[in-house]
């Protein structure tokens, strides 16, 4: 369907567009309408035409390496998609699909260069938008890349937070432990050598008051540092039944694709049947 010229006003990247270049381009491009559920393009596809939104809804999908559907953009009124590999010429690496009842202006390569020819200044335009989509990209591999737990709760840690973990990782460590006894050993050997002259005679009370203050201490610092573990096993649960729930959604749809194709198989097989019947019928000989 050949596109009116009114139409590329709505869109950003056109609104530039005199009359006799918008009236050119409308002559070019085409107004493309999709169903819901309707696939633009796929994965792989060749790189003929890009698309701009003009109504509804669509998204833009890849998979990633663990073979899960990941969004990468749901573009918005005048927004551009597939608009990178039709210019490169490589197979989208995308999937595009609507969501709704959809409208697109469908453009080649060439109505681009036919663009740039008469109104140079669009080709900045164009390249905002690539800039804004690249970002959006950036933005969602950071997302990605940040769900380690351990990771995220490190960067946000404290400088006392972090010695509270440094305190509890030595003191349930064998080394407190051997060195801790040793200092006791040491302490009490010298002062019972010493007899009368010792600091601290038996029994020892300034040792006494140095331990509980030493109880006193490390018993809050790791309380302070296993809240952080309680901290991570919670952040950790939350990753997982994010997880747990993506992988149920998976499975849905899965099952529910497997309805649908055990429909169409069972409408295919009434088709047979009903085409062999009245093959059947027709084939035999009249009374």
């Amino acid at each position: 369907m050949a596109c009116d010229p009114k139409e590329l006003r709505h869109v950003p990247l056109f609104a530039l567009l005199d009359d006799d270049e918008a009236a050119v381009l409308a002559a070019q491009v085409e107004l493309k309408s999709f169903a819901p559920r309707q696939r633009i393009y796929k994965i792989g596809d060749p790189p003929q035409h890009a698309y701009v939104m003009l109504s509804g809804n669509v998204r833009v999908t890849t998979v990633d390496e663990d073979h899960q559907e990941v969004l990468v953009d749901e573009p918005g009124h005048g927004d551009f998609f597939g608009f990178a590999s039709m210019l490169e010429e490589t197979p989208h690496q995308t999937t595009a699909m609507a969501t709704e009842d959809t409208q697109c202006l469908e453009v080649s390569r060439d109505d681009i260069a036919e663009l740039l020819q008469r109104k140079p200044m669009a080709g900045m335009d164009m390249l905002t938008v690539l800039g804004r989509q690249f970002h959006a990209t950036q933005h969602l591999v950071r997302i990605r890349a940040g769900r380690n737990p351990n990771d995220m709760i490190e960067e946000d840690a404290s400088l006392g937070e972090r010695i509270a973990d440094t305190v509890a990782q030595f003191g349930g460590s064998w080394s407190f432990i051997i060195l801790f006894c040793a200092v006791l050993v040491v302490y009490s050997w010298v002062n019972v050598t010493l007899g009368g002259s010792a600091w601290d005679p038996y029994p020892f009370i300034l040792l006494n008051l140095f331990l509980s203050m030493l109880a006193a201490l490390q018993a809050p610092v790791i309380m302070m540092s296993q809240n952080r573990q309680d901290t991570k096993d919670r952040l950790r649960g939350e990753l997982d039944y994010a997880v747990n729930r993506r992988a149920e959604t998976e499975i849905q749809g899965l099952a529910h694709k497997l309805n649908l194709l055990t429909d169409k198989i069972d409408d295919v097989d009434d088709l047979l049947r009903g085409a062999l019947a009245a093959r059947g019928s027709s084939s035999r000989p009249g009374p």
